[in-house]
């Protein structure tokens, strides 16, 4: 599949079960975003949870930590990350939230779920599902343009946190054949 709201993923992922569709009632529309990581789910769900300190995209690069935030990974309900309330979790496995107040009034109800599946022993795939509501009197530009801003923001966060955990996955090969 291929377009603004479906980037990266396949057919079959796009019909997954997502967390973040119990967090939202229907009826609403689906982006879907992944992404192959050449890292460890350990590590590719680390560098998730680094959501909670940055948004890892443009305007932020700058401002985006480059290495793991002590403490960051210790999740609980009800923690912020975006514009999220962390709502469900588990680790190695999803992060998943509903846009807290103030976003809500900005963007509406929307439940998203990060998730980080197995590609073998030494790779994962970021997985994304982002359900926004549909309102009445709100017609579907409105999502549309939703879907394509958050689209080209989203493909560039994902880039980065591949790019990271890729690099930390490298760099611990290389200490593990030091050793």
């Amino acid at each position: 599949m291929g377009s603004h709201t479906t980037w990266g993923a396949t057919e079959a992922e796009c019909h997954l079960d997502f967390p973040c569709d119990q967090h939202i009632p229907q009826p609403y529309d689906s982006h879907h975003r992944a992404i192959d990581v050449d890292a460890p789910v350990p590590l590719a769900f680390r560098w998730l949870c680094q959501l909670k300190v940055s948004a890892y995209t443009y305007g932020r690069q700058g401002r985006s930590p480059r290495t793991l935030t002590p403490g960051v990974e210790r999740l609980a309900v009800g923690q912020r990350f975006l514009a999220f309330d962390l709502v469900e979790f588990a680790e190695d496995d999803h992060l998943t939230g509903v846009t807290y107040p103030a976003a809500r009034r900005k963007y509406g109800l929307i439940a998203i779920t990060y998730r980080v599946v197995p590609r073998g022993e030494h790779a994962s795939r970021y997985l994304v599902r982002l359900n926004s509501a549909t309102r009445k009197g709100v017609g579907r530009p409105l999502g549309e343009a939703l879907a394509f801003g958050d689209g080209l923001m989203m493909r560039k966060q994902l880039q980065t946190l591949k790019a990271l955990a890729e690099r930390d996955a490298a760099g611990a090969r290389t200490q593990e054949g030091d050793g």
